[in-house]
């Protein structure tokens, strides 16, 4: 589905993505982990076109997608959510969702003021459709709440049903669970597998809660400074000495083996 060439992001002199190379297979959830700093949420932000890069590639499906503007790569299918939700905070939850598709008739003046009854219908449609979304995330009964009023795991949760309100063919999930509670990540995790099976959604999950990427993503695929670090199962980057190193340091590291020979 993705495949990412050589890329590079520089602010400067500072190296926020050095020379990353990755793909992400159709069908799939592939886990993004890292220590702070290593280029995760840059890279993120360059493959949905958030910034331009300084060089390298970004594929989708065979075809070059390097620097297309979000509102193209929304349209090819690719989407993304924020570590910080982005909701519309004075709608509800259900208006939330039914502002996501593009296109619609309302947005255009000369039916706004001949085609009325072509809008309503269009509204009814897309009402239903978003009550459908409600449904599968366990949200119906915050319809009509406004958005800016829910928790912190619920505003996650309306961001997932943004996507499944257009023909997403991969999201992008950045730290989907920062900030949430147990219980309402277990609901998100459920939901990204059931979209995973069910409507055949690829995904890519930025998290730092292993035991989260663990339940969810194979394979798992770790940055460190810029560059991709490792990549393997969820158990396989956890015994990677490289990877313990990059998190914890050479001196933590090697105090956790000698600890580990002396148990």
């Amino acid at each position: 589905m993705i495949r990412v060439e050589q890329l590079h992001k520089h602010f400067g002199g500072f190296h926020a993505v050095d020379g990353a190379g990755l793909t992400i297979e159709t069908g799939s959830i592939t886990g993004l982990i890292g220590p702070n700093g290593a280029g995760k949420s840059t890279l993120f932000n360059v493959v949905a076109g958030e910034l331009p890069p300084t060089s390298g590639r970004v594929i989708m499906d065979g075809e070059d997608i390097t620097g297309l503007p979000p509102h193209e790569l929304f349209a090819r299918g690719l989407l993304r959510t924020f570590q910080i939700a982005h909701e519309f905070p004075s709608l509800t939850v259900r208006e939330n969702l039914m502002m996501v598709p593009g296109g619609q008739s309302g947005e255009r003046l000369w039916d706004a003021w001949f085609r009325r009854g072509a809008i309503a219908a269009e509204d009814r449609a897309l009402a239903e459709k978003a009550d459908g979304v409600l449904k599968f995330l366990t949200l119906t009964h915050l319809a009509d709440e406004r958005a800016g009023n829910l928790s912190g795991g619920q505003k996650k949760l309306l961001e997932l049903g943004r996507t499944m309100m257009v023909d997403a063919k991969i999201v992008f999930l950045d730290e989907v669970g920062a900030g949430v509670n147990r219980t309402l990540l277990g609901t998100i995790a459920d939901a990204i597998l059931r979209l995973n099976a069910e409507r055949g959604y690829t995904f890519c999950v930025i998290e730092h809660d292993m035991d989260f990427i663990a339940k969810l993503c194979d394979p798992v695929i770790v940055m460190a400074e810029g560059r991709v670090l490792a990549k393997g199962t969820a158990q396989e980057v956890r015994d990677n000495e490289h990877v313990i190193e990059a998190y914890l340091g050479r001196g933590q590291k090697n105090a956790r083996k000698a600890a580990q020979a002396a148990g």
